[in-house]
């Protein structure tokens, strides 16, 4: 199976790695030195499991032509770009998974109910992904791998619990997530499918939501911006939040909030857009923070918590000149 990787950065260095360990015909859309590093010496990843070095194809979508799949891995800011770039890679029946962070394109696509269908542009501005890629193509996923570019071509993997989630857009059964799926942990990650893929968004967009902002405000990683109790008093009720909102959309889940701020407590991992925010790199405000609010409004749920921090959050980031919506 042919399968294209768009965006080599931390997270997609790290899935592509998996994707040719598990003995998929892997290929990666770079650019930059991490092109260059790719193509002259390989991907080496380091992880718990071992240090692996592999050579997948690497260039331009144009350089590499038709796929039977495609996993767009990059950032939320990139996407119209992305739908501008991707048509080479594409037959009629490519699949293209999107492993991104943040409330997606597609979110009330095959939603039902009195949402169904509704854009979301400030994801997806002027339909550029939707005409593109279209729904039919889709599916929705999630990541969970704590991941770093150390240098061109390097990627260090901080923890052994990483998993890739992939789901159809309707939650029907899927053997072309399946098989995605299947070469990834073949490859030493866990690849999963699920019929409930919003509810799998809204799990992992919880500690984006909750626990991002207050690292851009502290400019530090989750174990030191939850040492002070009154900011840690604080997440939890943006956590609470963040299931609020999910539970009125209809993709509510049980949490055990204590158990998980114990966890983020020992981690000093800094999350992405607080790496984006140092390295000045555009950052993913409206998916991970502006929209699910937007869709808190739609749903009748206050938010005070994650309104003030979100605020906050968006005033650093347009100061910082790395957001502008």
């Amino acid at each position: 199976m042919k399968i294209c990787v768009f965006g080599a950065g931390a997270i997609g260095g790290h899935v592509a790695a998996r994707l040719a360990l598990g003995g998929a015909e892997t290929s990666v859309v770079a650019r930059g030195p991490q092109l260059e590093a790719i193509r002259s010496r390989g991907l080496t990843i380091r992880a718990p499991d071992g240090t692996h070095t592999v050579h997948p194809k690497a260039g331009t979508a144009a350089e590499l032509g038709p796929q039977d799949a495609v996993i767009v891995t990059v950032k939320a800011p990139a996407l119209p770009q992305a739908a501008e770039a991707i048509a080479p890679l594409l037959k009629p029946d490519t699949t293209v998974a999107f492993v991104m962070n943040g409330i997606p394109w597609w979110y009330f696509d095959r939603h039902g109910g009195a949402l169904e269908g509704r854009r979301l542009p400030a994801i997806d501005p002027g339909d550029a992904v939707r005409r593109a890629i279209g729904v039919g193509r889709t599916l929705g996923g999630v990541v969970y791998s704590a991941c770093t570019v150390t240098e061109p071509g390097q990627v260090l993997v901080e923890h052994a619990n990483n998993r890739v989630i992939l789901g159809e857009v309707d939650g029907s059964d899927s053997p072309r997530a399946q098989a995605i799926a299947d070469y990834l942990t073949r490859g030493g990650i866990s690849g999963e499918v699920t019929g409930q893929i919003r509810r799998e968004i809204w799990m992992k967009l919880m500690g984006n939501l909750s626990q991002g902002p207050f690292t851009i405000l502290t400019r530090q990683g989750m174990s030191g911006t939850l040492s002070d109790p009154v900011v840690r008093a604080a997440i939890r009720r943006a956590m609470g939040e963040s299931m609020a909102i999910a539970a009125a959309l209809g993709q509510g889940f049980e949490f055990d909030l204590d158990r998980r701020l114990a966890a983020s407590a020992k981690i000093a991992h800094k999350p992405s857009i607080l790496q984006d925010l140092e390295l000045g790199r555009p950052m993913e405000v409206d998916a991970l923070f502006r929209v699910p609010l937007e869709l808190a409004r739609m749903a009748g749920v206050e938010t005070p918590t994650l309104d003030l921090s979100v605020a906050l959050a968006t005033q650093a980031a347009r100061a910082a000149g790395l957001y502008g919506g």
